[in-house]
């Protein structure tokens, strides 16, 4: 298995034949084989992005901050369906498809890395958007909810009510590497930015643990979920 240095590096990926081996060696359970499949893919990722998912793949913890649409890692397929055939400029068939596969390969990471700590924060104006009409939306909140209560996973909802708070800069994420190392990522409209610098990332940190000290808590993040479910 690759180190983050050496991914940084742009090396080759470890072969079929290497992993299935170090499966077998390790008696692995399959992780080591889940995990190269996703440092291996490049396809239906955008070309910023791609640095970032590869670090994912191998990240201790893993903070994501979303004010516009519902976290990647969270999005239930008719979501994002709605979010790439209303793209612009216009996608074809097989290059939505071809975002469906990749999109589901990466959220394989909640599930398959279950010593991996999931934080997320959203803003609720965005749950309570009812993208892809009312059933996509109540299957979505149904799927968020279901995901909470996972060991790994914490989601959080930034309030709407609450008037300032420490993510007005935009959305985020955060990660920590198997070295300890801390990394950030911000998005933009057509690209992405890749925090390495210790200070920056200190700011994110910063930021992010104010964050979830002004967001409700993950028991009355859960209330307001299910209050949003049943109200679709």
């Amino acid at each position: 298995m690759q180190t983050v240095a050496s991914i940084e590096q742009g090396r080759r990926f470890p072969s079929a034949e290497f992993v299935e081996r170090a499966e077998e060696v390790l008696d692995a359970f399959g992780v080591i084989r889940a995990a190269a499949k996703h440092v291996a893919r490049q396809p239906g990722l955008a070309s910023w992005f791609q640095k970032w998912a590869k670090l994912e793949v191998e990240a201790l913890c893993l903070s994501t901050y979303e004010n516009r649409l519902i976290p990647g890692l969270l999005q239930i397929e008719p979501y994002a369906r709605t979010l790439f055939e209303e793209q612009l400029p216009p996608m074809g068939d097989d290059q939505i498809e071809e975002q469906l596969v990749a999109r589901r390969e990466r959220q394989e990471l909640l599930t398959c890395r279950p010593n991996t700590a999931y934080s997320f924060i959203i803003e609720e104006h965005v749950l309570r958007k009812p993208t892809g009409g009312p059933e996509t939306h109540r299957a979505q909140i149904e799927h968020i909810l279901h995901m909470s209560q996972r060991r790994n996973i914490e989601i959080q909802v930034m309030s709407q009510s609450r008037g300032h708070h420490a993510g007005f800069d935009g959305p985020m994420q955060l990660l920590e590497t198997p070295d300890n190392r801390w990394f950030g990522y911000g998005e933009g409209q057509r690209s992405g930015l890749l925090f390495a610098d210790a200070k920056e990332v200190g700011i994110l940190k910063m930021r992010y643990a104010r964050m979830r000290s002004q967001a409700l808590t993950l028991e009355d993040s859960q209330s307001l979920l299910r209050e949003m479910r049943g109200a679709t």
